[in-house]
């Protein structure tokens, strides 16, 4: 079997190179770790990065660049894409919140060695100044910090903290150095606990709470955090439906929340989009999409495969 699979990728990888025309056809019809076996693969014969080969991949055809990648390359990519190109930070505030502290570490590794940069220096030093700055260095921080297991206990404090500095003062806001504190120093699991706890104390969401309150920026990346932490799903499918009515500017949205979430939870957005929005993801890309490559790929992606194909 594994002789078999090897010759297959061999195979595949003589028929890229003998015509590159044929590479969008055969992706289309693998997931991506069977397109990361074709890059290693394609490497070891050939000597040539596919990520990284022109004409073959088109610098302008997003999915299949993000497609090839590893995911921590994928991710590094799309943190500078954020940071230098178009200033949309929400891409670092789901990888910060959606992947293991492992891969978060990958990430950053794998920044640094493509940018020769640090990702946390390069987030320290976004100029001018963003709210989102300080939300995602105390994230990036709780990743680096050892964590126990969940306490009920610290997640009912936590809760307790942020109603009693935020909505329940006479003047209800957020209070910055109380938010960042607690994000700094606990895990994702910790804080999906402490929203949880905070739901059930108060009869709403920290969430409803932060929609209701102009807290301007710095409530926009909060409630981020928030709602990706405790409904991942239904952000992303926010995102998906902001990006098709123009209502951000959320260049590449698409393509990351497919690639990212195609083999994760693609099924729960797709539900999510149907039920609150009464739309259809390919629906969606069809509508936005030209007809060409990158459309192609992006409902091949949004299609189930039943079977491996190598």
């Amino acid at each position: 079997m594994a002789i078999q699979r090897s010759e297959r990728l061999e195979g595949i990888c003589k028929e890229i190179h003998d015509s590159a025309n044929r590479l969008i056809p055969v992706v289309m019809s693998l997931s991506q770790l069977e397109c990361r076996k074709v890059r290693e693969t394609y490497m070891r014969l050939y000597g040539e990065d596919l990520a990284q080969l022109r004409p073959i991949i088109n610098p302008h055809n997003l999915v299949l660049t993000l497609m090839m990648l590893n995911p921590f390359e994928r991710d590094a990519a799309l943190a500078r894409k954020a940071l230098h190109l178009n200033s949309n930070y929400k891409p670092l505030i789901e990888i910060y919140t959606t992947r293991k502290s492992s891969h978060v570490l990958l990430t950053h590794q794998a920044y640094h060695a493509k940018y020769m940069s640090h990702l946390d220096l390069d987030i320290a030093g976004i100029e001018p100044p963003h709210p989102f700055q300080k939300i995602l260095l105390a994230l990036s921080a709780s990743h680096k910090a050892h964590h126990a297991e969940t306490s009920q206990h610290i997640a009912k404090c936590d809760a307790k903290r942020l109603y009693e500095t935020g909505e329940g003062k006479a003047r209800a806001g957020i209070d910055e150095a109380v938010v960042i504190e607690i994000f700094s120093k606990r895990s994702v699991a910790q804080l999906k606990l402490t929203f949880s706890n905070y739901s059930h104390i108060y009869g709403h969401s920290y969430t409803s709470f932060l929609k209701k309150v102009d807290c301007g920026a710095i409530g926009d990346a909060v409630r981020s955090v928030a709602k990706c932490i405790c409904n991942p799903a239904g952000y992303y499918a926010k995102v998906v439906y902001g990006w098709f009515k123009g209502e951000t500017s959320d260049e590449g949205a698409i393509a990351r929340v497919v690639v990212s979430r195609g083999e994760a939870d693609m099924g729960e957005i797709e539900k999510h989009l149907k039920k609150k929005y009464s739309v259809e993801l390919k629906a969606v890309i069809c509508e936005m999409i030209p007809q060409g490559n990158e459309r192609d790929l992006l409902l091949a992606m949004a299609t189930p495969k039943s079977l491996p194909y190598l």
